[in-house]
């Protein structure tokens, strides 16, 4: 997907393309990772779906649980979707930012040629 090292720059209509593939392949990967969480919550912790939307969501953007797991099925599954949702993340926000910092990179390569 990237140019190698001893390649050029890509061109700004290329990076652009990148910048946006990026991003909605990482708004896909939160999509999936939100139903997951829904689903999950709704089945195991008991949940309506609007509050099972608001736990994933939470527990997603790393604020913590907004209604208390009463079943024990419920809070297994809150501790591993929140060890999953930690990598998630992370995951996500290295695929949106990796033609940034490639470009970054790229560059500084280039110009200490």
């Amino acid at each position: 997907m990237f140019e190698k090292h001893d390649e050029p720059l890509a061109s700004t209509s290329r990076f652009v393309m990148r910048l946006v593939y990026s991003f909605f392949f990482g708004l896909f990967v939160i999509i999936i990772v939100l139903c997951i969480g829904v689903w999950g919550y709704h089945i195991y912790g008991e949940m309506s779906w609007v509050e099972a939307f608001l736990n994933a969501s939470m527990v997603f953007s790393d604020m913590g649980q907004a209604t208390p797991l009463r079943t024990q099925a419920g809070m297994l599954f809150g501790a591993f979707y929140a060890l999953f949702c930690g990598i998630a993340y992370v995951s996500v926000v290295g695929v949106i930012f990796a033609p940034i910092i490639h470009r970054f990179l790229h560059r500084f390569h280039s110009n200490s040629d």
